[in-house]
Parts: C-alpha cells; sequence; structure tokens
C-alpha cells in the first residue's frame, strides 16, 4: 500500500511552483468546494494572496489543503483541530529531513523510532 505521505511527497514534486492556483482549482485539488477554501482562509488555517479581485495560492498550499480535508473527514474534526494537527505533521516532516540530512553529512546510520 502506498503511504499518504509518498502521495504527498510525490505531488509536491509534480505540481509547478511558479504557477498560481486559483480558488476553483485549489478547490477541485483537494474535493471540496470554494467556500470551505474561503472559510479556512478567513479562519487563517490556508494562505493565499488576492490579486485583481481573485485569490491565488502556492502549489504548496494543495498540500495543506488536502490534508486539511482529510484531517476534518476521517476525525470529524473543527478546523481549528486539523490545522493543528496539519501543523505538527509539518513540523514532525521537517524536522525528519532535517536528522536525514544530518546523519548523511555525519556518516551516521538512519535513526529508527
Amino acid at each position: 500500500m502506498v503511504s499518504p505521505n509518498f502521495l504527498d511527497n510525490a505531488l509536491a514534486e509534480l505540481l509547478d511552483e511558479q504557477t498560481p492556483l486559483t480558488l476553483d482549482d485549489l478547490a477541485r485539488s483537494c474535493c471540496m468546494a470554494p467556500d470551505w477554501v474561503v472559510e479556512r482562509l478567513q479562519a487563517g488555517l490556508l494562505q493565499g494572496e488576492q490579486a485583481g479581485g481573485r485569490w491565488l495560492f502556492a502549489s504548496t498550499t494543495v498540500l495543506r489543503a488536502r490534508r486539511l480535508a482529510r484531517l476534518e473527514a476521517t476525525f470529524d474534526a473543527d478546523p481549528e483541530l486539523a490545522a493543528l494537527t496539519a501543523d505538527l505533521i509539518e513540523e514532525v516532516t521537517a524536522l525528519r529531513q532535517r536528522l536525514h540530512q544530518l546523519e548523511s553529512r555525519l556518516g551516521l546510520p538512519p535513526f529508527t523510532p
């Protein structure tokens, strides 16, 4: 079985960092309605920019939006709790990447919890 982290990482590699996504693009990418995205924007749980009266998003926002949608649906979590959980997942991922880089530089075997 393919892990969700693998799928998220694969998606991140495929997305073009230079091409911003519209509100509809982001909503479609996480299988949610545009209103769902707007609610999370207003609550500060997703980040975007307004330009010319429309919302634009970095492609990396897709990963966070998909994670929020998945957490809310799977655990019936309220949006703030899903965002806190997503923050923790993102932090653990970043720390694991840094640990892996340090292990590689120092020639240490990989840490296994």
